[in-house]
């Protein structure tokens, strides 16, 4: 009887392992998998007074991918800890500011949470064939200690540009390049303190918003009104003023200047004061729209500031609205790998009227 039940559960152990489980085999070479890809929407929830609620639970949410209900597979509260990415903007113009950025930083990253990661991106000027370029660099890779953070800080340097696109780029290649850990799913942020006006970097915004987009963080912006202070020493004497960049100025002609009979010039002092004043008004203009896009379709906010006295209080805003989001996650029942764009929109129940709701609004589908 026992070498019956011996055999028994062997023949069955064999049954089992012949059934594949992340993969199906069919024929003897071809091999078919099922790919799927986990979708994570960081959310806010605040009533009519912007106060935020923090007792929801995972039974409060519906999250619809183009119209379709789907089934909620991670759910995080708002105790949960944050993966986030600060990027400082210290181009040469901030130079006399330099210690006010890492106060104002500092502050801010004393006031996250314990168990929350922060890695720290910073421009500097590296030197190449006797000439000065602004290069980005990440100053410290994401770590939840204190004290490193804050020597860090004391580490970061200024720059003669502002390779405010390429920063970006390295916090999707590197900073958040790994999908996060179990504890951190859905919760990322980027936190980048700018006026969002690009002068030297190689990449451009749309690859940019495309590689952030895929990290699924929240991006915010502590946004600095720089145009005032870059107008008045744009204007006279085009040797002393300050000038466009080579790239700022492709960019202002291909956005802006779309007629192949307009003339164009990259030669700074062949522009008049009314022009730098039009040219410098567009760059502004774009990059307000860039940073509203990214901040919006993400599921982050856009923080103004008037100077960079105000930047420890925009900081307290973002930390404690990082503080509260909610994050969840789905597989989608939509299996095309495509590439179309999928909208998101999440529906929360049991809220007083007047409540609000941000949270990432889609994502692009994956291509074969």
């Amino acid at each position: 009887m026992r070498l019956r039940v011996v055999l028994f559960s062997f023949l069955l152990m064999s049954v089992f392992a012949a059934v594949p489980t992340a993969a199906q085999t069919k024929g003897d070479d071809e091999e078919i998998r099922v790919e799927t890809e986990l979708i994570e929407v960081p959310i806010v929830v605040t009533d009519k007074t912007g106060k935020p609620l923090l007792d929801l639970k995972k039974n409060n949410f519906t999250v619809l991918e183009d119209g379709k209900p789907q089934d909620i597979t991670n759910f995080s509260a708002t105790n949960e800890p944050f993966e986030v990415a600060l990027l400082l903007d210290t181009s040469g113009s901030t130079l006399a500011e330099l210690p006010l950025i890492r106060r104002a930083a500092q502050n801010f990253i004393a006031s996250l949470r314990p168990g929350d990661r922060v890695s720290i991106i910073a421009f500097r000027a590296q030197r190449e064939a006797g000439k000065a370029n602004a290069v980005s660099e990440i100053v410290v890779p994401l770590t939840d200690d204190r004290s490193l953070l804050d020597r860090s800080l004391e580490r970061v340097q200024t720059s003669f540009g502002t390779p405010y696109y390429d920063s970006l780029i390295q916090v999707t290649e590197r900073i958040f390049r790994d999908p996060p850990g179990e504890r951190f799913r859905g919760r990322r942020a980027v936190v980048a303190l700018t006026d969002g006006v690009d002068s030297t970097s190689v990449s451009d915004f749309d690859e940019t918003k495309e590689l952030l987009e895929k990290t699924g963080a929240a991006v915010y912006f502590i946004k600095i009104d720089t145009q005032d202070f870059f107008e008045e020493n744009l204007l006279g004497d085009c040797t002393s003023s300050k000038r466009f960049s080579l790239s700022q100025l492709r960019r202002y002609y291909r956005k802006f200047v779309t007629s192949a009979k307009a003339e164009k010039t990259t030669n700074f002092c062949d522009l008049g004061d009314f022009e730098r004043l039009a040219i410098s008004k567009k760059l502004y203009e774009l990059a307000d729209s860039e940073m509203g896009q990214l901040a919006k379709t993400s599921g982050g906010k856009v923080f103004p500031i008037g100077d960079l006295s105000e930047a420890r209080a925009a900081f307290k805003r973002v930390a404690d609205e990082i503080g509260t989001k909610y994050s969840l996650g789905y597989y989608s029942s939509n299996e095309k790998r495509d590439g179309s764009f999928r909208k998101i929109q999440v529906q929360v129940k049991g809220m007083p009227p007047g409540s609000l709701v941000r949270a990432r609004e889609g994502y692009t589908a994956r291509l074969n």
